[in-house]
Formats: structure tokens, sequence, C-alpha cells
């Protein structure tokens, strides 16, 4: 088993005044080269933003675009027609494939709004660009793993281009859960929302993460409650 550990602290940090964001990975004017990606994990951003505020029209391509909302609502425009609102327990993705344009900003004028926005490298380029939404209960993820997003397609969940997989769950006091990843070049990213969670002996407190690879299995416990983002990924390049 190999292990990277990205603490909370540690993370890349930008104030634009109307977005306050902290940058797991390599992003903009932050950069450390040893936090380029993890495999095919290029982005987890952690956003706060303010009332009234948000992206205006700008383009991606070639990659895969997953919105977590945390609190608030958070709408979405795109020049493929689709405009939607994002509110916590949806996730959306979006492939910006050979190319897309949308806007996200926040849909109150009175209350802020935080979100992940965590991108994945495609499997291929040069995709139609797809957006999907969907809500989750919260409840299919007390004390077990609710898969959000596969490669394959599903009705119980969202896919994208690429071999990952991302998981959520909330972990009661004193509860064990293992995780089992999808095959010999799989790593896996746990990223700790809230709480305080044991991972492979090493002790994990809100925002903090570990990554993983070279390993089949993944033993997760809780001292009080925790909840987890988990995101599998293929390494193509470890760390």
């Amino acid at each position: 088993m190999k292990k990277v550990i990205h603490k909370a602290a540690s993370r890349g940090f930008a104030d634009h005044g109307w977005l306050q964001a902290q940058h797991s990975f390599s992003f903009a004017n932050w950069f450390d080269q040893e936090r380029i990606n993890f495999g095919a994990l290029r982005v987890l951003n952690d956003d706060y933003v303010v009332p009234g505020k948000g992206f205006g029209m700008h383009p991606h391509e070639n990659m895969e675009i997953v919105t977590i909302p945390l609190s608030g609502s958070l709408a979405h425009k795109d020049n493929k027609g689709h405009e939607n609102l994002i509110r916590r327990n949806d996730i959306q993705v979006m492939s910006a494939g050979k190319g897309i344009w949308h806007s996200e900003s926040n849909a109150s004028d009175l209350e802020p709004v935080t979100l992940f926005q965590v991108w994945i490298l495609p499997e291929k380029d040069g995709c139609e660009p797809r957006y999907d939404q969907k809500y989750f209960d919260p409840e299919g993820r007390l004390n077990t793993w609710q898969k959000i997003i596969a490669p394959e397609k599903g009705r119980e969940w969202l896919w994208l281009n690429q071999k990952a997989y991302f998981s959520l769950a909330n972990l009661e006091c004193g509860h064990t859960l293992e995780y089992r990843l999808h095959g010999k070049n799989q790593g896996l990213y746990i990223f700790i929302i809230n709480g305080e969670a044991g991972v492979e002996g090493e002790i994990l407190a809100k925002r903090d993460a570990i990554g993983l690879w070279d390993v089949t299995r993944v033993s997760l416990t809780t001292p009080g409650f925790a909840d987890i983002l988990a995101i599998e990924v293929p390494m193509l390049q470890a760390g």
C-alpha cells in the first residue's frame, strides 16, 4: 500500500472577495509541484460564494466536472440550453468534452453557497459535451457507501467518461466501513467533509484527505461521526 496525506491546512487558498476557495490540488495562481493530481483526479476545490455573485460564462474542454453543493443554491447555465438550480444532496456532472461554455452563480441574494467542485481527467478527449443532475437521498448513505457516480450508466447514479467512482457516507459514532476498489490500477482519495475518521492507521479531521493506491480494500473507523467523500480513480500518475 502507498499513501499520501493532505491536511486541510496544507491546501492552497484564494480570496477573490466574492469567492473564497481552498485548493486540494494546484489550481489557478496556487501551484505545488507535489500536488498536481492524484491519478485522474485533477481538481478538488472547496468553494464559498457570497450572495448574488458567481462565475460568469467561461469555457471548458476535455474535463469531467462534478459539482457537489453543501449549502445554499447554485444556479447553472450553459450554451447547450441547460439552466438548473443545484442544492444540497443534488450532484451535477458536466462532461466538457470537445467544448462547452457555462456559468455558475449563487442563486440567493441573502445566503452564501458552499460547494465542492471536482475535475476528473477523461478517459477519451473530444467527446460530445453532456450535462446531468440527480438528487440523492441522504438516508441512503447512513453507515454505508452511497454510490453517486460510476463509469457506467445506471438508474441509481450518474456517470462520467472515466473509470472513476464517487461515493458518500455518513458514519455514526464507532462505525467501521470498508471500501473495495475496482481494479489493480485504481487509487482511492478519501476526503473528510465533516467529523473525524481513522483510515488505515491515520487519523483525519475535517477537510483532511488521504490518497491510497497499490491496495485492494480500505478500512475506515469513526471515533465520533464523519461525513466522507470517496473518489476512486485510475492512477495515471501515482500521487
